[in-house]
C-alpha cells in the first residue's frame, strides 16, 4: 500500500461511495499497475474534496443570503408601514 492510499483512507467520511470503491479496486491491483495508478486517483480524490469544499461554501453563502432577503423583506415591509402611517397622520392633520 502506497502513501496515496494511506492518506485517502482517514477522510473517507467526505468521499463518495464510487470512489471509495475505487481506491479499495486499486489497493488491491498488483503494485506495478498500483504505482501507476496511485497518482491518478490522488488526484481525483483530492478534486472531488476541493468539489465538496466548494460546495459547502456555496451552500453557506446561499443559506445566509436566503436569510440576509429575509431580514431585507421585513425591514422593507416596517418601512412602508411607516410610510403609510406618517402619510395618514399628514392627512388628518391638514
Amino acid at each position: 500500500m502506497s502513501d496515496t492510499t494511506r492518506v485517502i483512507k482517514p477522510t473517507t467520511e467526505e468521499l463518495p461511495n464510487d470512489l471509495l470503491d475505487l481506491i479499495q479496486a486499486v489497493g488491491e491491483l498488483p503494485a506495478a499497475t498500483r504505482d501507476r495508478l496511485e497518482p491518478l486517483l490522488g488526484r481525483v480524490v483530492e478534486s472531488t474534496k476541493r468539489r465538496r469544499r466548494i460546495m459547502n461554501l456555496v451552500q453557506d453563502a446561499l443559506a445566509q443570503l436566503r436569510l440576509d432577503m429575509k431580514y431585507l423583506l421585513f425591514d422593507l415591509e416596517a418601512t412602508r408601514r411607516e410610510r403609510d402611517d406618517y402619510k395618514a397622520k399628514l392627512n388628518g392633520d391638514e
